[in-house]
């Protein structure tokens, strides 16, 4: 029985898995039209490429555990010392705060002040701080005062000049030099006789203070009262600025007695609002109850004394 070839069957065996461009050279070319889209050379078309970026490789990481730190000891030793040296310095500098906190405890137990010089405030001489150590009742009348003082330093001033006018007039070099000799006496004088004496005694309530004060503020307004007036006793009266200076000056020179009598307004004015100072420093002292308790100091003091 005679086997005829199958009929569905074509030419040569076709591998569907075969490669396209391998078969299209083996046959010539394909037998599948693949229709309105199929392209007959594939080779033609890019393959598509990948967008991703391959990673870097690794870097490779060493890691040696059994790696040991050296730390120099002389460094260590160092801080240690350093850090030795600053406590020390630290309990040196306690000792001394202690040391100085007892020492101001017991200045301040015994009663001295320890005075820091500011004024005036471009070349500091003195103390002075009314607004601050003086109460507040009592600050009206220092300032008044302190203004009696600067007064007596303006009268003292003026008083020179109007002196050395009177001396290049021919009066004389003895009144020239007696003016210089008030006015570098009296303005340390003042201060140290009176006006800190009144400055201590309305800060700390002392009736001692008080009665120094009251003594030597007499003094004051006597030498103002004196060199308003001017009397001829010593060169003719002529060295301070007063009316009968003035009137006798006035008629030889006219200038230099206008000078005298601005120094005799000068005076008067000093001697009035002296005399108002001490009349309402008394007053104080007297309401305060000061003058009975300086009177018991004074009687105390006369028993021990007579003991």
């Amino acid at each position: 029985m005679a086997f005829e070839k199958n009929p569905f069957a074509d030419g040569e065996d076709i591998n569907p898995f075969a490669d396209q461009s391998a078969r299209g050279k083996g046959s010539g070319q394909s037998s599948f039209s693949g229709g309105a889209f199929y392209m007959p050379n594939p080779g033609s078309v890019p393959p598509a490429s990948n967008s991703r970026l391959s990673p870097l490789p690794p870097e490779p990481v060493e890691y040696d555990r059994g790696a040991t730190i050296d730390i120099p000891l002389d460094n260590v030793k160092d801080l240690r010392t350093k850090e030795k040296e600053l406590q020390a310095k630290e309990a040196e500098l306690k000792r001394r705060e202690q040391e100085l906190k007892r020492r101001e405890d017991a200045i301040s137990r015994a009663g001295i002040v320890i005075e820091e010089k500011n004024w005036p405030p471009f070349f500091p001489l003195i103390h002075h701080d009314i607004a601050n150590e003086i109460p507040l009742h009592l600050q009206r009348l220092q300032y008044v005062a302190f203004t009696t003082y600067l007064g007596l330093v303006v009268c003292l001033a003026w008083n020179v000049v109007a002196v050395t006018t009177a001396w290049l007039k021919g009066e004389g070099v003895k009144i020239w030099l007696l003016a210089i000799i008030y006015l570098i006496s009296g303005v340390p004088g003042a201060y140290v006789l009176w006006y800190r004496p009144l400055y201590r005694a309305m800060r700390t309530d002392s009736a001692l203070k008080f009665g120094l004060f009251f003594l030597l503020y007499l003094v004051h307004i006597g030498f103002c009262i004196l060199a308003s007036v001017a009397p001829p006793i010593i060169f003719e009266g002529k060295s301070l600025t007063g009316i009968l200076a003035a009137v006798d000056v006035l008629t030889s020179n006219v200038l230099v007695g206008v000078f005298y009598l601005i120094g005799f307004a000068m005076f008067c004015l000093e001697t009035f609002l002296s005399i108002w100072v001490i009349q309402q420093v008394y007053m104080y002292f007297r309401g305060s109850g000061m003058a009975a308790e300086m009177k018991k100091q004074a009687a105390r003091q006369t028993m021990m004394a007579a003991l």
